[in-house]
């Protein structure tokens, strides 16, 4: 059912859990569009909101395809998401002490590279052994990795990180002048509250689209995958490894490709990154990402796709709604506040809804069976079913040919009587 095509039917099919967040997703649109036009957020800032959510997204995507497909236990999220950052950003970055000046693509393969390696490496020794141990590698490789860049300066600029980083745009045609190309335009729909739509805006429009473009894609990557023959391996291994290898699937194999794709998701959310806040540091890499990351999976649903989105955006908006708790008497940090609320809603998420908000089971290969519209053709019985029920057919029909057989011809016939 589509919503172009029913909107009524799709609404009302919609569970209780995707009713609610639907409703407080309109909801918050709503205000942050009263706020646009209120002058109270500025449209380039919230543009800027937009592209951090998307990177969360993508990050959410990568851990979701590693715990919540295979049940692989990673807290290195900030250790891929920074080798892609730095990836892109030594090849482009104008005070890069190794390289600089390179076409941003090369730094998307250069930084994708790096990971797919790094997930190789720590993979192959880890994977073969029990969760706990890919656990305790996976959360010294994200202290190694940060050590790395704070202190290898000639390699990564150490404390100073990387500037003059250009906007993934830069050098292609149209694109790359777009920014400067449109108008000013300035508007006011509220009396003393105007709007400015110049160059920076659109230059953040353009990387609101690239993200948008990327999480387009790795979610239906994602989506695609789920409900594959490999997607089922997946769940399988998470669910009993022993089963699958009893079933004859290489699980090492399949929580290899799991554990590597999920970590090129996570870098490529860092080269994103890079081409939208034009600076790296170390303080990029500290170990709040992973936990930020791990809690929107959670609170979504682990193993489920819409939820790693909606996780995401959440947590974008608890960390950046409440710097605006400054603009306020509140006597509180909001530093701390910002924990204590993440804190708080992981508790009453895990005490109500373990499952998470949106868990898995619409996208699983029949979704209908979960929509109530009724279960996909497949056959009244199995295989053993119908062959046991033409055997008893063909006895039946044998038997009654051996009576018929025993009527006309036998010792006691009508023709013996003659």
């Amino acid at each position: 059912m589509s919503f172009l095509t029913d909107p009524r039917g799709t609404l009302g099919d919609l569970t209780r859990p995707e009713a609610w967040v639907l409703g407080v997703s309109v909801a918050f649109l709503l205000l942050l569009f009263v706020a646009l036009l209120a002058g109270a957020l500025g449209p380039t800032y919230f543009l800027f909101l937009v592209g951090l959510a998307g990177m969360y997204a993508l990050l959410s995507f990568g851990l979701n395809s590693q715990w919540g497909f295979t049940g692989l236990i990673n807290f290195s999220v900030a250790a891929f998401f920074g080798v892609g950052a730095y990836g892109a950003a030594l090849m482009t970055a104008d005070s890069s002490p190794i390289a600089g000046g390179f076409n941003p693509l090369v730094g998307l393969i250069v930084g994708l590279s790096v990971a797919f390696v790094l997930a190789v490496l720590i993979g192959i020794p880890t994977l073969r052994l029990r969760a706990d141990y890919l656990a305790i590698a996976s959360l010294g490789l994200a202290e190694v990795v940060r050590l790395v860049v704070l202190n290898e300066r000639w390699l990564t600029n150490g404390s100073a990180g990387l500037r003059g980083i250009p906007s993934f745009f830069a050098g292609w045609p149209v694109l790359s002048t777009f920014p400067q190309a449109m108008p000013g335009l300035r508007l006011e729909v509220v009396p003393g509250s105007p709007i400015f739509l110049e160059a920076p805006f659109w230059r953040a429009s353009l990387n609101v689209l690239l993200v948008l473009g990327f999480a387009g894609a790795t979610y239906f990557v994602l989506r695609r995958a789920h409900r594959s023959p490999w997607g089922r391996v997946l769940r399988t291994i998470r669910s009993d490894e022993d089963l699958a290898r009893a079933l004859g699937k290489n699980t090492y194999s399949f929580k290899m490709q799991s554990f590597v794709l999920g970590s090129l998701i996570m870098a490529l959310a860092g080269v994103f990154y890079t081409h939208l806040n034009l600076y790296v540091g170390p303080g990029d890499l500290d170990p709040i990402t992973t936990f930020y990351v791990w809690v929107a999976v959670i609170l979504g649903g682990s193993g489920s796709n819409r939820g790693a989105l909606f996780g995401g955006i959440v947590i974008v908006t608890i960390r950046e709604g409440t710097r605006f708790l400054n603009d306020f008497a509140v006597p509180i940090d909001p530093a701390p506040l910002r924990l204590l609320l993440i804190g708080i809603l992981i508790v009453v998420v895990m005490r109500y809804r373990p499952q998470g908000i949106l868990p898995p089971q619409r996208e699983l290969i029949w979704p209908s069976a979960v929509d109530g519209s009724g279960t996909p053709d497949r056959p009244a019985s199995g295989v053993r079913e119908r062959k046991r029920s033409d055997d008893l057919e063909n006895r039946s029909e044998n038997a009654e040919n051996r009576s018929d057989d025993r009527d006309g011809n036998g010792p006691n016939g009508g023709d013996d009587d003659e």
